[in-house]
C-alpha cells in the first residue's frame, strides 16, 4: 500500500470517529507492516489516540513498520501520554503525517521529537484532504473560535416559511435526518430567541446517531421552552463565538431564524453553508425569505462562493457552499 492510499484509509477512519472525539481532533492512523494494515482512530476524550490504537493492533509487528497518521502525533502529556513517544517506543521506522498540528502544545514538536529519535518523518501527504476534514479543529486551535456552519431549509423560490409563519415541514424525512447528522457532528447549535418563541424547537439529535449538542440562544428563552437548559448569550457575534470557543466548541451549527442567519452572513462569520431545497413553491413574495435584513445593493456586490457538494435526499437537494478562499 502506497502512502496516498494509506493516508486515504486513515482519513476514512478519522471520519468514522468524527462525532465522538470533540474537543480532541478526529484522527485516523494505519500501521503498515509487510503488506498487513493495522488500524486505529481517536477514542472518546480520555481514551487513547489514533496512533496508540493502531500500535496496539499491530503489537510487536510495529517494530520497523511505517505509521501513517492524518495529524501530527502529539508530544505532550494531557489525559494520555505523548503519541510521538509511543511511536518511538514501539520501534516504528517511519511516520507519514498528513498535516502538522497548530495546537500550541504541539506545533511541530511531535515531528521534531520523532526525528530526534531517528525516525524518518514525511509531512504533507494528502494535506488538502486532511485540512478539509479537520477544518473545525484547525480553526479553533488557530483562532480560539469555532467553525461556523449555517444551515438553511427553503422552498425553491427561497422561502423558509409561509406568510402565516408555518414552516413544518419544508423538507422531507431524508433531508431532516441529514440535518440531524449535522447537529450530531456539531458541539453547539445556535438559534435566536425569536425562533424559540415562535417554534419552540428542542434542538436535539433524534434522527441520527450522536450526542445532543450544547444549545445556545441569542437572547433570552422562556424558562419552559423545550430548548432549556440552554446557554443564553448576548452581545456582538464575534464575542459570542469567542465565548463558545473558550468552552471547547469546535463547530457551531447556526439554525436560524432569518435575522440570525442574516447577521452571521452579513458579518462574514460563516465558514460553511448547508442549504436544503425542497421542490415546493409558495409562489409569491409574501413568504419569509432566507435572510431578514438588507442585502447587496447591486449584483456586483453579491456574495459569491463555491459549491462544494450537491446531494439528492429523497425529493430534496442538499447544496454545500463555502467562501471561495476555502479553495
Amino acid at each position: 500500500m502506497d502512502d496516498v492510499t494509506a493516508m486515504r484509509r486513515a482519513i476514512d477512519l478519522a471520519a468514522s470517529a468524527r462525532r465522538r472525539t470533540s474537543p480532541n481532533p478526529w484522527v485516523g492512523c494505519v500501521v503498515l507492516e509487510n503488506g498487513t494494515v493495522h488500524e486505529g482512530m481517536t477514542s472518546p476524550p480520555g481514551g487513547p489516540h489514533a496512533e496508540v490504537v493502531a500500535l496496539a493492533a499491530a503489537g510487536s509487528a510495529a517494530r520497523g513498520a511505517t505509521a501513517v497518521t492524518t495529524l501530527e502525533p502529539c508530544s505532550h502529556f494531557g489525559r494520555t501520554g505523548p503519541c510521538a513517544d509511543a511511536l518511538i517506543e514501539a520501534g516504528v521506522a517511519r511516520v507519514v503525517v498528513g498535516i502538522e498540528d497548530p495546537d500550541p502544545h504541539v506545533q511541530g514538536r511531535g515531528v521534531a521529537r520523532l526525528r530526534e529519535a531517528g525516525v524518518q518523518v514525511d509531512v504533507g501527504v494528502c494535506d488538502l484532504e486532511v485540512r478539509r476534514q479537520l477544518a473545525p479543529y484547525l480553526k479553533h486551535r488557530s483562532t480560539g473560535r469555532p467553525w461556523v456552519v449555517l444551515k438553511l431549509a427553503a422552498t425553491l423560490d427561497g422561502r423558509i416559511a409561509a406568510p402565516d409563519g408555518t414552516s413544518r415541514w419544508i423538507t422531507g424525512e431524508e433531508a431532516r435526518a441529514d440535518a440531524h447528522g449535522l447537529r450530531a457532528e456539531s458541539d453547539a447549535i445556535l438559534v435566536g430567541a425569536g425562533t424559540v418563541r415562535a417554534d419552540d424547537p428542542s434542538l436535539t439529535v433524534r434522527q441520527a446517531q450522536g450526542e445532543d449538542p450544547l444549545r445556545v440562544v441569542l437572547g433570552r428563552a422562556p424558562t419552559d421552552a423545550k430548548v432549556q437548559p440552554a446557554l443564553e448569550l448576548d452581545g456582538p457575534l464575534d464575542e459570542v463565538l469567542a465565548t463558545l470557543g473558550g468552552k471547547g466548541v469546535l463547530q457551531v451549527l447556526v439554525e436560524g431564524g432569518a435575522s440570525v442567519a442574516h447577521a452571521f452572513h452579513a458579518a462574514g462569520l460563516v465558514d460553511h453553508y448547508v442549504l436544503y431545497l425542497a421542490p415546493a413553491l409558495l409562489g409569491g413574495d409574501d413568504g419569509r425569505p432566507l435572510f431578514a435584513g438588507a442585502g447587496a445593493a447591486t449584483m456586483a456586490d453579491a456574495w459569491r462562493g463555491r459549491v462544494s457538494g450537491v446531494k439528492v435526499l429523497g425529493d430534496d437537494l442538499r447544496i454545500d457552499l463555502e467562501p471561495k478562499e476555502m479553495g
